[in-house]
């Protein structure tokens, strides 16, 4: 069982390109955030990354897990900055916005 069976979910989904010279582009050109929110409180409530390695992945998803995107990514983007030093940071912070972006676009619908 999932942490979100039995919630009111949808999956989102935001890529970005990522820089040239870093490792990361090596092996994929895009990164891509999937995040599955809870409609109703509008909160994350698991989230997956595209990286090579699954640890990378796995802290993301911690650090946003339970984060409220009511008001926007300001808040995640700051604790992306603090707290995940890597070279690509800023493609991951677009790939979370362009997913966060589109839930936000499906809720005006």
């Amino acid at each position: 069982m999932t942490d979100y069976e039995g919630r009111n979910t949808v999956l989102a989904a935001g890529f970005a390109q990522v820089p040239k010279g870093t490792t990361l582009y090596e092996v994929y050109t895009l990164v891509g955030c999937v995040l599955i929110i809870d409609v109703d409180d509008d909160v994350i409530v698991d989230a997956a990354f595209t990286f090579v390695m699954e640890k990378t992945s796995d802290y993301l998803a911690h650090l946003l897990r339970g984060r409220s995107i009511a008001n926007g990514v300001g808040d995640i983007t700051k604790l992306i900055q603090e707290r995940f030093l890597v070279p690509g940071q800023g493609a991951v912070l677009q790939s979370i916005r362009a997913a966060i972006d589109r839930y936000h676009e499906m809720r005006k619908q």
